[in-house]
């Protein structure tokens, strides 16, 4: 009894210094940073970004609060951020890499139309000439500034028979391709994105989301009465959330209001890649769904999957999801990999409390918090630059250089399936096969080890050609020369017995 009295408060003793020991740790974190391996288990990584800094309305200098707001759109040096409860425009500098100056407010602009002022504007974009395309939801339209904020045209509810005649048109996210066409997102409107021609006419929808259905509920379907398949759910595509114009012209575009069954399965495709005719052609070769968090059980209070609220794509082609849902960023490469995850939900630096929108100025990552009213800025880490380092030297061709980054990289985080794939994907390029094989089957890439298995054939073949055909040529004619030789000398036996007969 006194050794188990013992064991137990030595126990205590061992748990509790470990806490102290932890929580000092713990607290100089910004983010909680981890991916995924094969098998679908957490593996903690190095934080990829760290905080910069945090701008709330008093670190802008502003003398009215910003309120609600729910755009964030960077061009060049300039942010702007859509202070959607106070119906504004805060345009924003970065004079240096840590500071954000305001530049202008942009509340009204000038021209003949009626109502010169916005109304819960939600989103804005800006072309190559410098005009501002504003989703102005409260007055139900997109209008068209110069830069000098002249009006020069609005888009309006687009003119189809298909849409509900009662429906208001409420513009929320929008993007701009480089003939000044417009894509946006309304409120209501679930057959994909609105397109308007540069000219504002409006030429259609574009992209519709998959339809999801319980095969139960379709039967079911089938045998009910009109009155019956009146008071059930119908089957329509989800509407997006946001979307993002990549530096390729496609639009990146998200969702997150897909049933969670259909988002585990891998029925509903979250995060979409859609090119000028609608198609999806994002790749997805990826050991999991591009989902956010596999696991959807309930912590912290928050349930369900991860609900992507925005997206952003980097110049190397690295898309990063915004989880409104438990306030995480999720990074993925063109191959549909994880690449990173961190964040959460709190009022710490690097948490969110309702994050709304995602932007990036090169490599740093801007992230606006609707409910904290602030713009966290994030900035690559040592870890996080050196797997970009590693990408973009694959990308330029330096696919030595990429292997030793790559190589570094797996030096800080020995779990990191990327650094190992990195490495076995610049050995191939290097015609490196039988090395780039076993990288590839310590991460189980069955794709890329079957790749480099078929040059490594073919380069054994063409090194051994010489051996195998001698070999061939001996399989074949050892067994013919040596039928030849019995042939000959049963001949002359029987020639021998033959003349001995005779005599």
């Amino acid at each position: 009894m006194k050794k188990r009295l013992v064991r137990i408060l030595t126990s205590i003793c061992a748990v509790g210094m470990a806490f102290l020991y932890v929580l000092p740790v713990s607290a100089k974190e910004s983010s909680y940073s981890y991916n995924y391996d094969y098998w679908g288990d957490v593996q903690d990584a190095p934080s990829s970004y760290a905080v910069c800094r945090v701008f709330t309305s008093s670190d802008l200098g502003l003398d009215v609060n910003m309120k609600n707001p729910s755009g964030l759109t960077v061009v060049g040096d300039l942010v702007y951020i859509c202070d959607s409860g106070n119906n504004r425009i805060i345009e924003c500098k970065r004079p240096t890499p840590q500071t954000l100056e305001v530049n202008r407010i942009i509340d009204s602009f000038t021209g003949d139309v009626a109502v010169t002022t916005f109304n819960n504007p939600t989103d804005i974009a800006v072309s190559a000439e410098g005009c501002f395309f504003i989703a102005d939801n409260g007055n139900a339209r997109v209008l068209k500034l110069d830069k000098d904020l002249n009006y020069l045209m609005e888009f309006t509810k687009p003119d189809d028979n298909t849409l509900n005649a009662d429906l208001v048109f409420q513009p929320t996210k929008l993007t701009i391709d480089t003939a000044d066409r417009l894509y946006c997102i309304a409120t209501g409107i679930n057959k994909g994105l609105v397109k308007y021609e540069a000219d504002g006419t409006f030429s259609g929808f574009v992209g519709a989301t998959k339809v999801t259905y319980d095969w139960t509920d379709y039967i079911w379907k089938k045998f009910a009465t009109q009155e019956q398949r009146a008071l059930m759910a119908s089957f329509v595509p989800t509407e997006y959330d946001n979307l993002y114009m990549d530096h390729e012209g496609f639009i990146y575009a998200c969702t997150g209001s897909a049933e969670k069954d259909d988002i585990r399965n891998g029925s509903a495709d979250v995060v979409r890649r859609i090119n000028l005719i609608g198609n999806d052609i994002l790749v997805r070769n990826g050991d999991w769904y591009i989902i956010g968090d596999l696991y959807m059980g309930n912590g912290g209070g928050y349930e369900g999957a991860s609900y992507f609220t925005d997206i952003t794509c980097l110049e190397n082609d690295i898309y990063i999801c915004l989880d409104r849902n438990r306030g995480r960023l999720f990074g993925y490469d063109d191959q549909g990999k994880m690449v990173f995850a961190f964040g959460g939900n709190g009022n710490m630096d690097g948490y969110f409390r309702r994050p709304a929108a995602i932007d990036h100025m090169g490599y740093d990552l801007l992230v606006l918090d609707s409910l904290d009213c602030a713009v966290t800025l994030f900035t690559p880490t040592e870890f996080g630059s050196l797997v970009y380092d590693a990408i973009d030297q694959f990308d330029d061709g330096k696919y030595e250089e990429s292997g030793n980054t790559w190589r570094q990289v797996m030096n800080m985080d020995g779990n990191y399936d990327l650094a190992y794939i990195g490495i076995g994907r610049s050995l191939l390029r290097q015609e490196e096969y039988h090395e780039a094989m076993d990288y590839f089957e310590l991460k189980y890439d069955a794709d890329n080890w079957s790749k480099a298995y078929k040059q490594y054939r073919k380069e054994w073949v063409e090194e051994h050609i010489v051996i195998i055909i001698i070999v061939l040529l001996a399989v074949v004619l050892i067994p013919l020369g040596i039928g030849k030789f019995k042939a000959l000398k049963h001949e002359i036996d029987t020639a021998d017995i033959f003349t001995i007969n005779q005599k």
